[in-house]
């Protein structure tokens, strides 16, 4: 399976702060200007498909899970393959960092739709070179999400209990196929987050010398 240098992934549960730790990572890239350019971005994206997904999983429209996980794979697709995507960055040196990716699919829709239906489709795309997990226990996960105005199809306790023990199961064979996996107490404070996924940043290639 070919590995994407300069490709990182933060993956976890929803409610587990990857938005604010790609917000802020953002931030310390711009105020620091000789480290190399970041491309923060994220999946679903913000394209045509990326918001018809985002409507989907708030039921608006209703529409099968199958086609949900289609719709991830033709979004995921044009993300990396597109002219600015993914792929053409990182091959021009800056770091892409995305929130969420193929095994959000895997997990995901693996449970709403079945393993080998996911796996059929996200199967042909590349890997990141490294993978952060966010790892929060999903009841804590719940209390964040409980916060917001509004919610989708996939936030609620048993779902994402049963995301959690996914990732678990995922995380060491993403290991086997190459990918650089840590994990990251994402219960613990913002600055003590920011400051774990740093450091395992700073272990990439690209950064080595920033």
């Amino acid at each position: 399976m070919t590995v994407i240098p300069n490709f990182v992934v933060f993956e976890g549960g929803d409610g587990s702060g990857k938005s604010t730790q790609l917000r802020l990572l953002a931030q310390r890239f711009e105020s620091q200007p000789d480290l190399p350019r970041l491309f923060p971005t994220f999946e679903p994206t913000d394209s045509s498909i990326g918001r018809l997904i985002r409507s989907a999983l708030r039921q608006d429209p209703p529409l099968l899970p199958e086609t949900v996980a289609r719709l991830f794979a033709a979004d995921r697709n044009e993300h990396l393959y597109r002219q600015g995507g993914i792929l053409s960055r990182c091959g021009k040196g800056e770091l892409v960092v995305c929130e969420r990716y193929t095994l959000s699919s895997l997990i995901y829709q693996g449970i709403t739709c079945g393993k080998d239906f996911s796996w059929k489709l996200n199967a042909g795309f590349p890997l990141p070179e490294a993978l952060i997990f966010f790892a929060l226990d999903p009841r804590l996960a719940c209390r964040r999400i409980a916060a917001r105005h509004t919610k989708d199809i996939y936030e609620n306790l048993p779902f994402q209990a049963q995301v959690q023990e996914r990732y678990h199961e995922a995380l060491p064979r993403c290991a086997e196929a190459g990918v650089r996996v840590a994990v990251v107490d994402a219960s613990a404070p913002e600055g003590e987050v920011a400051g774990a996924l740093w450091r395992e940043l700073k272990k990439l290639p690209i950064l080595k010398k920033a």
